[in-house]
């Protein structure tokens, strides 16, 4: 089957429209005026234009081209592009233009960079905190696997959120996820919330690519060994016909099923439906996150509206 066949075979709960609105392209415009890189482009997002209209966009930063080679990622894989000294001041002044609350920053992997591109990530941060003090700030970060502590580089640049996401169940990453190692995943987490506990954590999972019910809910034991706050659960999508192939569609209530289960398990925050992605509605959930946590993490009003 072509991959045009399986995109017209897709439920009706997968169907989005195609963006259209003012506000979607108000949103374009900015980002190509600020010169930034987006995950919603770059990984052919179907909710950008819902994300968009809403002036939310998950800003990639370290250049578009990734080192690895994920078997379920449209991102560009190939030589790097050199790192741009100006891309956290252009972030930090297009969060202020939009007049983000929330904002989510992800990155390619680098492991051509000594730190994995940590301390950039970390500039990152700090730019914002200057420029735009009321927003709050979540980081979708590699694994920097081989790259010693350099998480501890982003941790204790003290982002709101911290998530690294585990993509999929062990048995399926010698093909899904080759670079990566599911342990070493599960350690960052835990290592972050060690070094501070108020940073809250979360990560992700892709379903439909051919795991089972009980290893999806291994993985949320995973998680919460490591104290993980908040996870997500969205439907795979295949980009292109050289990337994995789609095993089946979940329906929605199996979601609905593996978020009852999570939310048993103790996650402060579950995410869990066909188009779930790791920062679809993550502004708007964070803040149900921070209500759901009652006193436990003390925010200043200079960090939280």
């Amino acid at each position: 089957m072509s991959l045009e066949e399986v995109k017209k075979s897709r439920p009706d709960w997968l169907r989005v429209k195609a963006p259209t609105s003012k506000e979607y392209h108000n949103t374009y415009d900015l980002i190509r005026r600020h010169k930034l890189n987006t995950v919603c482009e770059e990984a052919a997002c179907p909710n950008i234009g819902e994300c968009w209209k809403q002036k939310h966009a998950t800003v990639m930063i370290l250049g578009s081209v990734c080192t690895r080679a994920c078997a379920f990622c449209n991102v560009k894989t190939g030589r790097p592009d050199q790192l741009d000294p100006h891309e956290p001041d252009n972030l930090a002044n297009a969060i202020g233009e939009l007049g983000l609350k929330h904002v989510v920053i992800t990155s390619v992997d680098r492991d051509d960079l000594d730190d994995g591109g940590a301390n950039h990530f970390a500039s990152c941060i700090t730019k914002i905190r200057n420029r735009a003090e009321g927003t709050t700030i979540e980081v979708l970060t590699p694994d920097f696997r081989n790259k010693g502590d350099s998480w501890q580089i982003v941790a204790d640049a003290e982002p709101d959120v911290y998530n690294h996401n585990i993509e999929t169940v062990p048995s399926l990453y010698s093909r899904i996820r080759p670079g990566a190692r599911y342990f070493g995943s599960l350690e960052l987490l835990s290592n972050v919330k060690k070094r501070n506990p108020k940073i809250f954590t979360k990560s992700g999972i892709m379903v439909g690519l051919g795991e089972t019910k009980e290893e999806v809910l291994q993985v949320m034991d995973d998680l919460r060994s490591a104290n993980v706050d908040f996870m997500t659960i969205g439907q795979y999508l295949q980009p292109t016909p050289k990337h994995a192939p789609i095993d089946r569609y979940v329906t929605p209530e199996e979601f609905a099923y593996y978020e009852r289960v999570a939310r048993v398990k103790g996650f402060l925050m579950v995410s869990s439906s066909p188009l779930t992605r790791s920062s679809y509605h993550a502004d708007a959930d964070f803040e149900r996150l921070k209500q759901a946590a009652g006193g436990l993490h003390d925010y200043t009003s200079t960090r939280i509206d």
